[in-house]
């Protein structure tokens, strides 16, 4: 049973900085890109940042120069490390990952729960 967990999400002022942890755990083959998404109340779901097997990023331009994605494949964990925080960010941040897992034909996509941040100012 393939699951992404999050963690690390809390209450943190405006300027501050959060580090938010997924680990992937399950009979995982392969784990190929990683993203952290986000979800404010009343707005869709957006894509914060990217990273690819080959660890290339890609941040939206919202979170640019305050953002860090990165990944550790023997720990199969992927972090967002968040600086410069806004009231703006507030948000449940997911993590989702592409994989290939035991007894599954080709490529699935996982969400985790996701993780509750908010900023205050």
């Amino acid at each position: 049973q393939v699951q992404l967990v999050e963690s690390g999400g809390g209450l943190v002022q405006s300027g501050g900085s959060l580090r938010l942890s997924c680990a992937a755990s399950g009979s995982i083959f392969s784990i190929y890109d990683m993203d952290w998404y986000r979800q404010a109340p009343g707005k869709q779901r957006e894509l914060v940042a990217h990273i690819t097997s080959g660890d290339s990023t890609n941040y939206a331009e919202s979170v640019k120069g305050r953002f860090t994605i990165s990944r550790d494949n023997a720990k199969k964990m992927v972090f967002l490390q968040m600086s410069s925080l806004k009231p703006e960010d507030t948000a449940v941040y997911y993590c989702h990952a592409a994989l290939t897992a035991q007894g599954v034909i080709g490529v699935q996509y996982f969400w985790g729960q996701g993780t509750q941040v908010t900023v205050y100012s």
